[in-house]
């Protein structure tokens, strides 16, 4: 996937047309400072907060059409006011990040996709909205592939995760398969492991399967490079699996030989429609 330190944003492709570089850099540089601002360097919860409520007060000045001093948001705002952007995305965005200050654990699974749904689908419905294809169908569907790629993410990235310290994984599902957070901690990956990672990695899939027949229905560039987004998800969980869920060993990335059967996938590959459902609560 066409990804940088902030995860499953298309930023810089080669598939991206020349019109649209000035726009994806600009929500790009709006997405990666404040995702930093939430998880690097050692500055204290509240004044991450203070920081992140600096980048709603520039949005509010956008929308109410006033200039700023800042050089991000004066391009920013330029963007968004020349592709009519709606700014709840930006918005949900920074609600996501100023959550990963002061949230460490998710309850369940309704939870964790509610943060989705601000730390991930935003992505996916601006870059509609600038291909002007953003019906509602075509919404749905993007946000399907945008939650499976954050949870994605999240399954190759515990060991990382846990040192932050996070753990996405919902709690009940532990519960449910008799894994406390001190398999994380020692790295153990017994069949209890095994057992929950497989079901997490299998939910993942369904989700990306339900989003999957949008990257054939957008057509030319936009299309090409969603079915390349989604044929990486799905190769980072094949991955996961050829590991034995091992994710404390190694984490389980995408290389350079990967790519060419990425590329006979996304021109070549058809999305399975068996086991396809949409995720609930109980997914």
């Amino acid at each position: 996937m066409p990804i940088d330190h902030y995860e499953n944003f298309p930023v810089a492709s080669v598939l991206l047309p020349r019109r649209l570089h000035r726009p994806v850099t600009a929500i790009y540089a709006f997405a990666r400072s404040a995702d930093d601002i939430a998880d690097e360097g050692d500055a204290s919860a509240d004044a991450r907060l203070a920081q992140l409520d600096t980048y709603r007060a520039e949005l509010d000045a956008i929308e109410q059409q006033r200039p700023s001093g800042l050089a991000l948001f004066e391009r920013l705002g330029a963007s968004i006011r020349e592709h009519a952007l709606p700014l709840q995305p930006f918005r949900d965005l920074l609600d996501a990040f100023s959550q990963d200050v002061v949230k460490q654990r998710y309850t369940d699974l309704c939870e964790l996709l509610d943060y989705c749904r601000r730390s991930a689908n935003p992505v996916g419905a601006l870059m509609l909205h600038l291909y002007r294809a953003a019906t509602p169908e075509n919404l749905r569907q993007s946000d399907c592939i945008c939650t499976a790629l954050q949870l994605i993410n999240f399954w190759q990235d515990i060991a990382i995760d846990w040192r932050k310290p996070r753990v996405y994984l919902p709690q009940d599902d532990l519960a449910r398969f008799g894994v406390t957070e001190s398999w994380i901690a020692e790295g153990r990956t017994d069949d209890r492991w095994r057992a929950l990672m497989q079901f997490e990695v299998d939910r993942a899939r369904r989700l990306m399967f339900e989003g999957a027949p949008l990257g054939r229905t957008l057509p030319g560039r936009i299309g090409l490079e969603l079915r390349m987004v989604v044929a990486g998800g799905l190769r980072i969980l094949e991955k996961i699996e050829r590991v034995d869920f091992d994710v404390f060993a190694r984490r389980p990335v995408l290389t350079a030989r990967d790519w060419p059967l990425l590329s006979f996938r996304a021109l070549f590959g058809t999305v399975a429609s068996r086991g396809v459902s949409q995720i609930g609560p109980n997914g």
